[in-house]
């Protein structure tokens, strides 16, 4: 019998409509996640292909940018499982034309597909209702002419686990961080370092001090205590040296700002991821 069938988008294998069938059986569940990858990479493969998974077999018929895919008990025969895949195909292709199949973004974008994907595999769930209202002798004659490929599981997990980041490789990738929100003082020490900078343009030194500045509280980065740290010392000592060219003031409300950056740098945590809820 057929268990599981969808359509999926040739070019990225992305899920287009499912059949909403909820087996609990582990070998199902693998196959499920096997067939997920061999969606991802069916631009590879001719237009009909077979692969084997214990007691289950996944079957797939593509045909331009749509592809048609279905599990199936080892025991179901072959010619009638692409004889659904084919009819399953033609009933998309009736229903959606290709350039709103191009243009869709988001996964099972036409779900709604599901109740004619059901009211088909139901039809072909025994083989002998379906015999009398299809053709068998044209698929099983394109069948022997072109046998379908032989799709190996494992090669094609694998490929689909490096495309998809799922293989260690030798990348080291940076974890996105998403900072808790601007406060209103925070806004206040970046204008003021904006206005710092401004006044040391001809000084390249200062000038990259208060950039620096801005950049650590705007953005995440490792060790930011110790460049808070680092930059606000350098601050004070630039600020220092520069004692015979500014007066008593004017070197306090620098330092007062790098002082107030400073504070607003360290008090800015990273905001809590919220749990994804396994979606």
């Amino acid at each position: 019998m057929i268990l599981f069938a969808c359509v999926v988008r040739v070019r990225d294998g992305l899920p287009l409509s499912a059949s909403t069938d909820f087996h609990l059986d582990q070998d199902f569940l693998e196959c499920r996640k096997k067939l997920k990858a061999l969606s991802a990479i069916l631009s590879r493969y001719p237009d009909r292909g077979t692969a084997v998974e214990r007691d289950l077999s996944i079957h797939f018929h593509s045909s331009g940018d749509v592809a048609c895919m279905g599990i199936c008990t080892s025991s179901y025969p072959t010619v009638m499982a692409f004889l659904f895949l084919e009819e399953l195909h033609w009933e998309f292709a009736t229903s959606y034309d290709t350039t709103r199949v191009g243009l869709v973004s988001r996964p099972y974008a036409f779900l709604e597909f599901d109740n004619v994907i059901q009211k088909i595999k139901n039809r072909f769930s025994y083989a002998n209702c379906a015999q009398t209202d299809f053709n068998l002798d044209r698929i099983q004659e394109e069948l022997s002419l072109r046998p379908p490929a032989l799709v190996k599981l494992e090669d094609a997990e694998l490929r689909n686990g490096v495309m998809n980041g799922h293989v260690e490789l030798h990348v080291e990738n940076t974890p996105a961080h998403r900072m808790q929100p601007v406060s209103a003082l925070g806004i206040l020490s970046l204008v003021l370092n904006i206005m710092c900078g401004a006044l040391n343009l001809i000084r390249g030194i200062h000038l990259l001090e208060y950039s620096f500045q801005c950049y650590l509280y705007l953005f995440y980065s490792s060790a930011r205590k110790i460049k808070a740290f680092v930059l606000f010392v350098t601050v004070c000592v630039c600020n220092i040296y520069l004692f015979g060219l500014r007066n008593v003031w004017q070197i306090l409300f620098h330092i007062g700002v790098a002082l107030l950056s400073s504070h607003q740098i360290l008090t800015r945590q990273v905001a809590e991821k919220q749990p994804d809820f396994g979606v």
